[in-house]
Parts: C-alpha cells; sequence; structure tokens
C-alpha cells in the first residue's frame, strides 16, 4: 500500500541512485541534516552534512568519485521496507541493497530513520556498515 512516506521514499531512493546531488539535496529543508554515524570520519562518504546546500555540495563531490565498476546495484533484486512510528513525522526504513560482481551476488544491509518537517527532510539518519564506501 502507498503512503506519503512510501512516495517520498521512492522519489529519494530514485535520485540517490541517479547520482542527482540537485535531487537529493532538494528533498531536504534548507538547514536539514544528513548523518551517517557509523561512517568514520575521512571517508569517502561524509559522516554529517548540514544544510540543503552543503548536501548537495558534499555529495556532489561524492558522486564525482571514480566508479566502482567491480560492484553493481541490482536493482530488481534489491527490496526495502518502510514502517511507520507513533510520531507522523518520523518514519523508519529497512534496506537490502542487492549487488552483482565477478565475484558473484553479494547484499548490504542498513536501516535510514527520517524526521521530516512541512513535508522535507529535517533529518536523515543513514546506519550502513562504514566499510561499504571507498575510503
Amino acid at each position: 500500500m502507498s503512503t506519503p512516506h512510501h512516495d517520498l521514499y521512492k522519489r529519494y531512493l530514485w535520485a540517490t541512485l541517479s547520482q542527482d546531488a540537485d535531487a537529493v539535496a532538494g528533498f531536504f529543508t534548507a538547514d536539514g541534516v544528513l548523518e551517517a554515524p557509523l561512517v568514520p570520519p575521512g571517508s569517502a562518504f561524509p559522516t554529517c552534512m548540514q544544510g540543503r546546500d552543503e548536501i548537495r555540495d558534499q555529495l556532489t563531490a561524492y558522486y564525482r568519485r571514480p566508479a566502482d565498476t567491480e560492484r553493481q546495484v541490482d536493482v530488481p533484486n534489491s527490496r526495502y521496507e518502510v514502517h511507520a512510528t507513533a510520531d507522523p513525522d518520523v518514519f523508519i526504513v529497512e534496506i537490502d541493497t542487492a549487488f552483482t560482481s565477478a565475484s558473484g551476488p553479494s547484499t548490504m544491509s542498513l536501516v535510514q530513520i527520517f524526521r521530516l518537517r512541512d513535508g522535507k527532510i529535517a533529518l536523515l539518519r543513514d546506519y550502513f556498515a562504514p566499510d561499504a564506501v571507498a575510503r
């Protein structure tokens, strides 16, 4: 069943898969925050981005890195589940991203917690394995 949270997440997911930093940043409030709490400082993926402009700039730089041609996202075999919470402005997404590579298929499981304000993302905490991104 489609819900406003599900619809927002699908659009957000497409923007991230398309590596469209402008579109991703557009989902956030002007003072929105994107955190990756498990990622250590100095990694390729920023641990914290504050404000729509910084989110856009940091993701643009991240997306411009050389692509990992060894591993590709297998969209048809990936899955996600959107969970509502008691707070109508908070939802959680469980994600199993499937990958294909020369060494065979693999899956990365992660959780994202979204806090909304006026229909935009005010805070996104992205919990994924830090070794899933290049340093």
